[in-house]
């Protein structure tokens, strides 16, 4: 790649995103793995060719029996999330200023992102009914609203805004994924532990990919890109199942006590959210960034002291100690 900014007119992607065509081409195998080389929910789940089969799933249900009320109102959120998938491969397809071939880069990558997501959504729905813990149809009923509903999160179609809010959203989920798989082995349920984890695993992964296009960006049209850094972190990152809801409810109402559940066991918190941040500042180098115009310097140094601000914030948060309880389980 070049060292210098192209010079591109200002808010124009299309002549940035034809420059990262081959990069995406090129460096796509480094954060996708070969499918006869990956793992399939068929590899943790149990076989029903056996003649174990009914004995793996009272084990299966005994271990599940030991997890907390919250872990399993949180593990839930987490499967809704990842079923919503949908969405968030037909929000992909519409991000402007991309080469949409099919065997273009973009295209190629969002496809092949959906099918290594698309495992961890199965996996978790095939734990979740085999458990016996879980109202199925109510679980179900959420999943159909999140779909329908769709979401908001504030990118737009802008390529910049996209890739920002991807490495954060994959960087956030795997945070997720990591601590449920700690708590689910804390409490025994080491089968469940094991999902979360490779789960946990792949969403690195997809992070660093998504992380990647963003610093690959901000070497041919450094101000732009800042701008839209600091743009989605005014508006705030929000996850993706913002509007989730139970049968009944009004929209966003069951993200709110799910969100609280994962607070409660900190599985995801205010403090991560700043972590977060720092993580990717220090990852896009954004204190040594050059060719930046006055917008983009005043953007850089926004972002430069939000987390002290967020953090200063997030000592003062109150989280409901009340455990809600959710149609979802039993």
């Amino acid at each position: 790649m070049q060292e210098q900014p192209l010079n591109i007119p200002e808010g124009s992607r299309k002549e940035v995103m034809a420059y990262l065509e081959p990069f995406m081409l090129n460096e796509m195998s480094e954060y996708l793995k070969p499918v006869e080389e990956m793992w399939q929910p068929a590899d943790f789940l149990p076989d029903a060719s056996r003649d174990t089969f009914f004995e793996e799933i009272r084990d299966l249900q005994e271990s599940a029996k030991e997890l907390p009320y919250d872990l399993v109102a949180v593990l839930i959120g987490d499967t809704v999330t990842e079923e919503a998938l949908p969405t968030y491969e037909s929000w992909l397809t519409m991000v402007d200023d991309v080469d949409k071939n099919e065997q273009g880069g973009w295209m190629r990558w969002v496809r092949a992102w959906t099918a290594e997501e698309n495992r961890h959504g199965d996996l978790l729905n095939k734990y979740l009914y085999l458990s016996g813990r879980i109202d199925m149809r109510q679980f179900e009923i959420s999943l159909q609203y999140l779909i329908k509903d769709g979401f908001d999160i504030g990118t737009g179609a802008d390529p910049y805004r996209n890739f920002v809010y991807t490495s954060f959203q994959e960087l956030a989920t795997n945070v997720s994924h990591r601590r449920v798989a700690a708590l689910s082995k804390k409490s025994g349920d080491k089968l469940l532990a094991k999902m979360c984890g490779v789960i946990a695993s792949d969403e690195a992964r997809h992070a660093k990919a998504y992380m990647s296009f963003i610093s690959q960006a901000f070497v041919v049209d450094p101000s732009e890109v800042m701008l839209a850094f600091e743009d989605m972190m005014k508006k705030k990152i929000v996850m993706p199942a913002q509007f989730l809801r139970e049968s009944g409810e009004p929209q966003g109402d069951a993200f709110a006590h799910f969100s609280d559940a994962a607070q409660r066991l900190e599985v995801y918190t205010a403090i991560d959210y700043v972590d977060i941040l720092k993580e990717l500042i220090k990852e896009w180098k954004i204190d040594q960034i050059s060719g930046l115009n006055e917008k983009g310097e005043k953007a850089r140094d926004y972002l430069m002291k939000l987390p002290d601000r967020l953090l200063r914030l997030a000592d003062r948060m109150k989280i409901p100690e009340k455990q809600y309880n959710f149609k979802w389980i039993y």
